[in-house]
């Protein structure tokens, strides 16, 4: 199974940016996905999650309202919209995929390597 996470990149306070997670080697129609991140001399955090169907999805507190995940079953993809950011929001951010949905890492089986996000003026 293969994670692979694009999009990252340095943008301004206030700016958007549009996180991608593809998603090979595995029937992914019917996988939770997940975002988290982790950022310089923290512990990784949930950021958000979506079921299988796309009808449910879970953020953390957070990113509520700034931030939207949706997917592409038929493509593979999993998304993260990322407005209104925030030096807050740096760090890097990991795709996950597991079989339920929740907001712990440990639902989750399969991580991406992580793509970079740096929020700075």
């Amino acid at each position: 199974v293969q994670v692979v996470e694009t999009g990252g990149g340095l943008v301004q306070p206030g700016g958007s940016l549009r996180l991608s997670c593809a998603v090979s080697g595995r029937i992914f129609v019917t996988d939770a996905m997940a975002w988290f991140r982790q950022a310089p001399g923290k512990e990784r955090e949930f950021v958000a999650a979506i079921e299988w169907r796309g009808t449910t999805t879970y953020y953390g507190d957070s990113v509520k309202g700034r931030f939207t995940v949706s997917r592409n079953n038929a493509k593979n993809t999993v998304f993260l919209q990322m407005n209104s950011l925030k030096p807050d929001d740096t760090g890097v951010y990991y795709c996950a995929v597991g079989l339920r949905l929740g907001v712990e890492e440990s639902a989750y089986d399969y991580w991406g390597q992580g793509t970079s996000v740096i929020v700075s003026s």
